[in-house]
């Protein structure tokens, strides 16, 4: 009932940029109520999935050690999105992230986590 797109994945240079968006719909136009956390997770080959950074609904932010001063996470309530500002990429930094919310669907009483399908993120040293 609820889809996470991400977009905004590529290669990129070490030392380069790149800024992920992740867009949160319903099948059903209006059906989202409410969205609670939003994070950036991300997962290289071989690794397990791992969290990069979350934010609340009121703003809070959290991030993983490996990404603070690198990475800020923002999102914007109004247009149901959240996005990753990745700054002075690292070769680790290579891998597929994920979008990943808590949503609440009109008439339902709890939230419910949902996963993007993922974007690659590929830094070439």
């Amino acid at each position: 009932q609820v889809q996470l797109v991400e977009s905004g994945g590529g290669l990129v240079q070490a030392g380069g940029s790149l800024r992920l968006s992740c867009v949160a719909s319903g099948i059903t136009s209006g059906i989202i109520s409410s969205i609670n956390v939003m994070a950036w997770y991300r997962q290289a080959p071989g690794k397990q999935r791992e969290l990069v950074a979350g934010i609340t609904s009121g703003g809070s932010t959290n991030y993983a050690d490996s990404v603070k001063g690198r990475f800020t996470i923002s999102r914007d309530n109004a247009k149901k999105m959240v996005y990753l500002q990745m700054n002075s990429l690292k070769p680790e930094d290579t891998a597929v992230y994920y979008c990943n919310a808590d949503v609440r669907i009109m008439l339902s009483p709890s939230f419910a986590n949902y996963w993007g399908q993922g974007t690659q993120v590929t830094v070439s040293s």
